[in-house]
């Protein structure tokens, strides 16, 4: 029994990596489908299948969690972490789902800004991720504030997109249908921000 508990462990580290790889390629796909609207069908076909794979990722790393006794930081960090981490990628696939079935014509100024935001902000994701297993505090940290910095951004994007869609927009279809991917990008970016202070909680119980 002692022994097929303590017998292998678990690189969780590296599980980390490969989920928040894969969520930024979501992010990039996502931007690349805002930025250009042909062949949005295909494109959102190839986000589906990257949420797919984070999905794969989840599902291990829980797997193994459940298997493990010791593990490097807190069960329930390595828990939050990954289930945050396909939060926001599901998000950015509901996201270009929408614009799909809602039959988006072209995408908005906005929501080109906003999924670049959501680029930049899992490249952040990733970075701070890739410094946990080196214990490298400070670079988390750096990591950490540059994520609040740019979920306050999309805050104030957001805010901007719903005015000026109550106010130019006269159809009501049109202003549910943005009204709800406006909302989807923007929970996205709250997800990326509690992976931020999850990363925040380790650092202060470590450094």
């Amino acid at each position: 029994m002692l022994k097929s508990i303590f017998a292998k462990k678990q690189d969780f580290f590296g599980l980390f990596e490969s989920a928040s790889k894969n969520l930024h390629e979501g992010a990039r796909l996502l931007k690349e489908l805002m930025e250009d609207y042909t062949n949005a069908e295909e494109k959102t076909k190839r986000i589906f299948n990257v949420e797919n794979e984070g999905d794969l990722i989840t599902h291990e790393t829980i797997k193994r969690l459940n298997k493990t006794f010791i593990t490097p930081i807190d069960r329930e960090d390595i828990h939050a972490l990954i289930c945050r981490l396909d939060d926001i990628l599901d998000l950015i696939d509901g996201t270009a789902d929408r614009m799909l079935v809602f039959k988006v014509k072209e995408p908005t100024t906005e929501a080109v800004t906003m999924s670049r935001i959501i680029f930049t902000t899992t490249e952040a994701i990733s970075k701070a991720l890739s410094y946990l297993k080196e214990k490298n505090y400070s670079y988390i940290n750096e990591y950490c504030i540059k994520i609040n910095q740019l979920e306050n951004e999309e805050d104030r994007v957001y805010r901007d997109a719903l005015g000026n869609l109550f106010d130019a927009e006269k159809d009501p279809m049109i202003v549910i249908k943005w009204r709800e991917i406006y909302k989807n990008m923007e929970d996205a970016m709250d997800k990326c921000e509690d992976v931020a202070n999850i990363l925040e909680g380790i650092v202060l119980k470590h450094a």
